[in-house]
């Protein structure tokens, strides 16, 4: 398998026009960044651009000197400053040789606008992220547009560090403990600043009006010309504050990260210098750490997750949308956890009443109460307006007929996991809905075809399996059982995006893909107690894979009860490679506890080290002499996930090991330094051990040996 090539550079253009500043104060050089592209295609800063962009500012520099102009300004076509650096020209970096300049290259341009001889300024008119925030950094001032939602430096997050100023300039700039949630703990979380927030801690200087956003921005450089406006720079934090907040932030990382990828402490490196550096060397170490890590398989990963999340806005194998059918409103089918945050996501995006149904009034009350707590949490925080938080919440309304179901477009299930009980709701459903209304499941592991199965119209029935919390996880698995129509596989992708989530189609298997995963990880683990290995020895063991939390703390998630009766239902569907556990069913048989609390908020929770009594007295087998260590774990771990992609893919759950990791990565929270699995799997050698070949083409998400 060949190594993929890079497409071509989507260039970037610097485009230069002279405005005249109020109060003869004389000429203001505008520097917009366009591709000329509409909104759809972001503007990103590859070589090309960089290079016309230092060309650009040199000739300004070259007018400031000779008196020419009185300011510099950047801003970018509309919705966008700059998206950051081309990703997959970063990742096209063959040589360290040709790392290290694209580092310089961007220093080079970009410290032109710290040393114009004139005052520069950064109007802020549209997201900007990475490289696209570091052109504004570099700038002496900066506006924003109140509207701005994307301010952010995500590098940490994509396996590379901000490498055009970003590691030197922001510490300096909002003090190193604001810097240190903007390179790494925002990245973390996936949360860019909006442009209040980034004003709140001052990463932007003022926040303007967008409606005359460009004419605002050219009056507020004005006044900092004449003195008529004054920004007041934060002093920098003395030494030892300094080194605690970084030494605080060293722990966290090793506590959260365990050394699973080297972006996040190569960038905390370039902060902790940054106090004490002047701008050449410290320039110069983001240029070394940048060439280091765009030779890095997990950055070659991350890039790679990136475009399958961006991607998978276009799912793979989904049905012509004109067969949807329109939804105008929806049943939900139960008033639990999932079914009441199922109700209040329909109601907020589709915009269209939700009647929920459970048995007796108690249960509907607490579904319909769980809905308007979400709802008053929102407006309370900020994050809804009142007048849309009572719209919506008037929408979900609750009842104990069946009869509410009559005029809805789709009915959507999420009863307990019990096939016989989803069945018999099934049956009852279809006496009371519309000839052409869709069923819906949101069935975690069971058998969609099996749940239709006695239905006279099996056709209807499309798996919509959502994740835990509703709202915040963006995977939705289709699922298309032996019957399902084009019709209703299309309104499930057609629903699922206008819920605003990536839908992947899956086959009906047991387990679809990210459970099937994840129950087999956790059975692993817990086989491996079973098998004499100390409690606290395997939920270690994951540890350098750096996953979102260590197994047991999923166990806690997911639900111990939960985890057994999906494990159990595997086994019996898939055989034996989902291991029997009798100290995790006395686990859940005694209530015990799973992990402690979190020392701090943020880190981990670690397994209580009580339940080692339990698997000890449930054990059944002989301990293996001597028991795995952490290695042998994940050796065992690693096998086992290798094992079942094969299976899975010789199913046909998915078509592509592409849509597996999109799954892990969206559904299971997988860092995109994984790459989602395949990925790693590729890299360390168990794709080739397991299964006598890789995964994914060589140099699609690692560096290429040739």
């Amino acid at each position: 398998m060949s190594t993929p090539e890079p497409r071509p550079e989507r260039v970037t253009h610097a485009l230069v026009r002279d405005v005249r500043l109020p109060g003869d104060l004389g000429t203001l050089a505008l520097v917009t960044l366009d591709n000329g592209l509409d909104h759809t295609k972001p503007t990103t800063l590859g070589p090309q651009g960089i290079a016309e962009l230092h060309a650009a500012l040199r000739t300004q520099q070259e007018r400031a000197a000779a008196g020419e102009i009185a300011a510099v300004a950047v801003t970018g076509k509309p919705y966008y400053l700059a998206a950051g650096a081309d990703l997959l020209q970063v990742a096209g970096v063959r040589t360290r040789d040709a790392a290290l300049a694209l580092g310089r290259g961007g220093h080079d341009a970009y410290r032109l606008l710290g040393e114009m001889g004139v005052p520069t300024f950064a109007f802020v008119n549209g997201a900007a992220l990475g490289g696209g925030f570091e052109v504004a950094l570099n700038c002496d001032y900066r506006t924003a547009a109140a509207d701005v939602r994307a301010l952010a430096l995500p590098e940490t997050g994509l396996g590379l560090v901000p490498g055009w100023g970003g590691a030197y300039l922001v510490p300096r700039l909002v003090g190193i403990e604001k810097a240190v949630e903007v390179v790494l703990t925002r990245p973390a979380a996936n949360k860019p600043f909006t442009a209040a927030q980034a004003a709140a801690i001052g990463l932007v200087d003022v926040v303007l009006d967008p409606a005359d956003f460009l004419e605002e921005s050219v009056r507020w450089a004005a006044g900092v010309l004449r003195g008529d406006v004054t920004v007041e720079r934060r002093p920098l934090d003395d030494a030892a504050t300094w080194s605690a907040v970084v030494d605080a932030a060293r722990a966290r990382l090793d506590a959260v990260v365990h050394g699973s990828r080297p972006a996040p402490g190569r960038a905390l490196d370039l902060m902790a210098a940054a106090r004490d550096a002047d701008k050449d060397a410290a320039f110069a170490a983001e240029d070394e750490a940048l060439a280091d890590l765009i030779l890095s398989d997990e950055m070659r990963a991350s890039v790679y997750a990136f475009g399958l999340v961006q991607g998978g806005k276009k799912p793979t194998g989904a049905p012509d949308p004109a067969l949807a059918r329109r939804v105008t409103r929806v049943g939900v089918v139960g008033a639990g956890l999932m079914a009441s945050q199922i109700a209040l996501l329909f109601a907020q995006r589709l915009g269209v009443p939700v009647v929920m149904r459970d048995l007796d009034e108690a249960r509907v009350e607490q579904g319909l109460a769980a809905v308007r707590s979400s709802v008053e949490r929102l407006v309370s925080t900020g994050r809804m307006p009142a007048d849309t938080g009572a719209r919506i919440a008037s929408q979900v309304t609750g009842s104990t007929s069946i009869d509410v179901f009559a005029d809805c477009d789709l009915v959507i299930e999420a009863v307990t996991e019990v096939l016989d009980l989803k069945k018999r709701v099934f049956a009852e459903l279809e006496d009371v809905i519309a000839p052409d209304a869709v069923l819906a499941t949101n069935t975690s592991a069971l058998s969609v075809t099996r749940m239709a199965a006695d239905l006279r119209h099996p056709e209807r029935v499309v798996g919509l399996h959502f994740f835990n919390p509703v709202a915040a996880m963006p995977l939705v698995e289709v699922v298309k059982a032996e019957q399902t129509s084009d019709e209703a596989l299309a309104t499930g992708f057609a629903v699922a995006a206008k819920l605003r989530k990536t839908a992947v189609l899956v086959k009906d298997r047991p387990g679809f893909v990210v459970n099937r995963l994840l129950v087999l990880l956790l059975g692993i683990i817990v086989d491996a107690v079973e098998k004499g290995t100390p409690v606290e020895v395997a939920d270690r063991a994951l540890d350098p894979l750096g996953l979102p939390m260590p197994p047991f703390e999923l166990f806690d998630l997911v639900g111990p009860a939960v985890g057994l009766h999906v494990l159990t239902s595997l086994r019996e569907d898939l055989g034996d490679r989902f291991p029997r556990s009798p100290g995790l069913e006395k686990l859940v048989a005694d209530g015990t506890t799973v992990v402690t609390p979190a020392p701090a908020k943020g880190l981990p929770k670690r397994v209580d080290p009580a339940v080692q009594a339990v698997f000890d007295a449930a054990r059944e087998v002989e301990p293996l002499d001597p028991p795995l260590d952490e290695a042998g774990v994940l050796d065992a771990v690693l096998t086992a996930l290798a094992v079942e992609i094969g299976h899975m893919l010789d199913e046909g759950v998915v078509t592509t090991p592409q849509q597996i990791d999109l799954c892990m990565i969206l559904g299971a929270g997988w860092g995109f330094h994984l790459g989602g699995i395949t990925p790693y799997l590729d890299r360390t050698g168990y794709s080739e051990k397991v299964l006598g070949r890789r995964l994914l083409p060589e140099g699609l998400a690692d560096v290429p040996t040739a």
